[in-house]
């Protein structure tokens, strides 16, 4: 699951017995699962208060669960088990109470969580006269709802003054586990985000996995090394490449080093998950991811002569529609015109096939290289680098606001403040990171001041691909 902020999923899938044994596995709707557990787990006639809080308790267990991947970092195919051992009561076809399947309609999209975190709160409970234990007991909170306790009251009085109960909370469909793809140098989404905030956790425990400063979702080369380092301590072949095998490994390792199933969890803060990708871009949007798009398409439609090539513009009209049509029609894709999770992948694929069969970077001979796939920024050490200082060299000639830069590949200081005069000069926000459109405005202008020519994107440079 990407590390964000926490969904209802539509559906839960439970194990019938213990984590080990060959139970049967049941998928039903999540409130259908609430209901059935709330219904074997307390009684209708207590009072609504009491209630209330139970159900509060038991969405939010259900939901930490299925939100840490407890089960499925491990090599579980379910998310939660009916073992009260380990975790909820569940039957199988069991009836449920007419006022517990009410009031879970109510709130099933409600869940606790500890005040300036984002996961659902491991809110632990028992039912309090033939086993205790530290978090809420069920007959317990009877008691307190008798004396009058509203329901927020009841869980502060088990859980601490610090909790907060979210409301509202978005349902759809979840990817639990592995996306389905690997995923690699370049790509941008919610899963590389999740990948940089788990191994930056990991890392404290394992100080050998270089910190990903930029914890943005895109997949630079600080998360390939990072991949990469962890791959090697642990066992997996060094490709930098997150598979199904490493993304498992990597969920498991930070699982287990932030113990986040744990009533004492630290949490993720909101900060880390400030930050999410759009799961689809259509028509009618507009804005840098937009572009980006276009930038692909662009360059994309300089090779595939069926896929329409568009204008960089930043917004998303029947022009960038037709032109994702287009593609999804080349690659075998529904041909919905609306970018999904399957378009991106096959958009990041078809893309970086391009640049891998593009010469070598020899900025000497004239080329201007497409985008290399991953942003570049301060601390990257590579060829694309000391092409991108010899750009910014040439340009300073004719821009000496641009820093002059040495051509060393090696992005320091001096060639982030030469980017940053660049994104002042072109009015773009000064980041000092070298994207798609940042490297596509470079060439442009080194193109035009050394050859007097405008080399786009859609326009193919004349070699071949392969």
């Amino acid at each position: 699951m990407p590390i964000g902020e926490p969904y209802i999923p539509e559906y839960i899938t439970v194990h019938l017995g213990r984590p080990d044994s060959d139970g049967e596995n049941v998928t039903l709707p999540f409130p259908e699962y609430i209901k059935n557990v709330a219904s074997s787990e307390i009684f209708p006639t207590w009072p609504e208060a009491a209630i209330r809080a139970n159900i509060y308790a038991i969405i939010s267990f259900a939901l930490n669960r299925y939100y840490t991947n407890w089960y499925r970092s491990r090599g579980y195919d379910f998310d939660i088990t009916d073992s009260t051992q380990f975790d909820q009561k569940f039957i199988k076809g069991r009836q449920v109470f007419e006022n517990i399947s009410q009031i879970t309609d109510e709130i099933f999209d409600s869940f606790v969580r500890r005040r300036g975190s984002v996961e659902p709160l491991f809110t632990a409970f028992c039912n309090g006269t033939t086993a205790t234990c530290d978090g809420l007991s069920q007959w317990g909170t009877v008691g307190l709802a008798e004396e009058g306790f509203t329901p927020y009251e009841i869980l502060t009085y088990y859980y601490g003054d610090d909790i907060d109960i979210v409301t509202n909370v978005p349902v759809q469909s979840g990817t639990p586990d592995y996306p389905g793809f690997p995923i690699s140098l370049g790509y941008v989404g919610n899963e590389a985000r999740t990948i940089q905030v788990q191994l930056n956790r990991i890392s404290r425990n394992y100080p050998a996995i270089p910190k990903i400063a930029d914890v943005s979702g895109i997949f630079d080369y600080a998360t390939e090394d990072a991949v990469r380092t962890f791959q090697e301590i642990f066992g997996l072949e060094p490709t930098g490449i997150v598979d199904s095998a490493t993304w498992n490994k990597i969920t498991y390792i930070f699982i287990s080093v932030k113990k986040l199933a744990e009533l004492s969890s630290e949490g993720l803060r909101e900060d880390e998950t400030s930050k999410q990708f759009p799961d689809n871009l259509s028509i009618g949007m507009q804005g840098e991811d937009v572009r980006k798009l276009q930038y692909f398409l662009a360059v994309i439609g300089a090779y595939y002569e069926a896929v329409q090539p568009v204008d960089i513009t930043g917004y998303f009209g029947s022009e960038t529609e037709a032109s994702v049509k287009s593609f999804q029609q080349v690659f075998g894709l529904p041909q919905t015109g609306v970018v999904d999770r399957a378009t991106a992948r096959d958009l990041y694929r078809a893309y970086f096939g391009i640049v891998e069969s593009q010469p070598a970077p020899d900025a000497v001979a004239g080329n201007v290289i497409l985008f290399p796939g991953a942003p570049l920024k301060e601390g990257d050490s590579n060829e694309y680098v000391r092409l991108l200082q010899t750009y910014l060299s040439y340009i300073h000639q004719t821009y000496p606001e641009v820093n002059d830069v040495s051509t060393t590949g090696y992005f320091g200081p001096v060639t982030k403040s030469a980017i940053m005069a660049f994104q002042k000069l072109y009015g773009q926000p000064q980041t000092g990171v070298v994207n798609s459109l940042l490297w596509d405005a470079i060439t442009e202008l080194y193109s035009d001041l050394r050859f007097g020519m405008d080399k786009r994107p859609y326009q193919s440079p004349g070699y071949t691909i392969t």
